[in-house]
């Protein structure tokens, strides 16, 4: 059962979808991405949420919420156009503070690994953290003392570039640890295996408006659920973890 919006307090700052900080008849606050995100968005954000949560990561709490209609039309002085009626993706909000180069050897070094490996599984290139800043779509939770992994928009990429991947991932420092160990990538091999068991549920799960780019359901959305499926399979092949 969806979470329903009873309020939208405001528009986030920040991330480039910049979503909405609504409250849920939950009484939980979420960000909220709906239409101006685009379909193909909430879709990955859906997909690799429950992924990273059958394995193991420490996914920021996330649901489907859905907006009624009476409440774009109460929105007062904001302009709710871009959220949008109807199902949306809503991640919990939590107070963290953003990852940084500070934070990171907070991170244990196995879970390093596995934000790596699963972000590099998924094609997910929007994890980047250098001495110079970045964006790692990581946060700190200071008063549990745990990393929260969110955002998810940019997976399954079709420019997906191996190389600045593993020099600019916000984990990079773990690649000879998970590219080079053949144990490793074998146990990571299985536990994709294992997270893809649940492919059929998650897949059943989406909305059926998310599978439509327009209001009327005419036109099929930018996303092709069986070509994803194929290239999370990809860890099958032989040249899956090569380096270049």
């Amino acid at each position: 059962m969806s979470v329903q919006i009873v309020e939208v307090i405001r528009r986030s700052d920040q991330g480039i979808t910049r979503p909405f900080i609504c409250r849920g008849d939950d009484n939980e606050t979420y960000f909220v991405k709906g239409r101006d995100a685009g379909r193909r968005s909430l879709i990955c954000e859906w997909i690799a949420g429950h992924l990273g949560v059958a394995l193991g990561l420490p996914i920021a709490p996330f649901a489907i919420v859905d907006v009624p209609e009476e409440l774009l039309h109460a929105g007062g002085a904001l302009d709710l156009a871009d959220l949008g009626a109807g199902p949306a993706f809503g991640s919990r909000r939590r107070k963290v503070m953003e990852l940084n180069s500070a934070t990171v050897e907070l991170v244990p070094d196995e879970l390093q690994r596995d934000v790596l490996a699963f972000d590099w599984w998924i094609r997910n290139p929007d994890r980047y953290l250098t001495e110079h800043g970045g964006n790692p779509n990581l946060f700190w939770d200071a008063e549990a003392g745990e990393l929260v992994v969110i955002d998810h928009n940019q997976a399954f990429s079709s420019d997906f570039d191996p190389k600045p991947f593993l020099e600019l991932h916000v984990f990079a420092n773990q690649v000879g640890s998970v590219f080079r160990d053949i144990a490793r990538r074998g146990e990571y091999n299985h536990r994709f295996s294992a997270a893809l068991d649940d492919w059929e549920q998650i897949r059943g799960s989406l909305p059926e408006e998310w599978h439509f780019s327009d209001p009327e359901m005419t036109v099929p959305a930018d996303f092709d659920l069986d070509a994803a499926y194929q290239e999370l399979h990809g860890f099958r092949q032989p040249d899956f973890w090569e380096e270049s």
